[in-house]
């Protein structure tokens, strides 16, 4: 079965990534990671992407689908592979199209933006040996400082909630659309992201019939 996991920054994806990855023995592809291996392995998307790259320029869409592309053709795929991380846009969508992948499923992962705010927020990174913790979720036994080598609890940028509402912002102006394209497609299946990770697990699974 080939998948397409979509949801805003915080969400689960990743963790379900995973879930889906151990019930059906099919690979996680993220685009940051292949692109990554493309260019240590020299590929020739590879390669492509190294020099856009290395003139400060974003990486084009045409590259990046080739380079996924490269990675679907991949034996490990052959019974099928989640895709999370891509597409984000409408155009990157069609492109994948256009390149005959054939998608089944796109399950959408929906959280509220304040639980999302809330959830990223709360983080706290050790910046000595960088265990994570949560205000809420995970604590520490002594405020500010982590368990396990008495380093300092701190907040990542990327938590923070100024940078959390960007990229949401983003999010819904980009990404969300995707919702209606593959609605019109009938791929699309909404799952509400629940408290427990495994109670979302098994409602996703529930739309992958597995």
């Amino acid at each position: 079965m080939n998948i397409i996991l979509l949801g805003a920054p915080g969400a689960g994806k990743g963790t379900q990534a995973e879930k889906i990855c151990e019930y059906l023995n099919i690979p996680t592809i993220s685009t940051g990671n292949i692109i990554r291996a493309a260019l240590k392995s020299g590929t020739e998307m590879g390669l492509k992407a190294k020099s856009f790259m290395d003139a400060g320029k974003l990486v084009p869409d045409d590259v990046v689908i080739g380079i996924i592309k490269e990675r679907l053709a991949e034996n490990d795929c052959q019974n099928g592979f989640i895709l999370d991380g891509f597409p984000r846009t409408i155009p990157q969508a069609e492109a994948l199209d256009a390149m005959g992948v054939q998608i089944d499923k796109v399950i959408d992962i929906e959280v509220p933006d304040e639980n999302i705010v809330a959830r990223m927020s709360g983080r706290r990174v050790c910046e000595k040996c960088g265990a994570s913790y949560h205000l809420e979720y995970k604590k520490p036994s002594k405020d500010g400082v982590c368990d396990l080598c008495t380093g300092a609890l701190v907040q990542r940028k990327d938590d923070h909630p100024d940078t959390v509402l960007s990229r949401l912002k983003v999010y819904h102006e980009e990404t969300e659309p995707l919702k209606d394209y593959y609605q019109k497609q009938g791929k699309l299946a909404i799952v509400e992201g629940q408290e427990e990770i495994a109670d979302t697990t098994a409602l996703v699974l529930k739309e992958l019939e597995v």
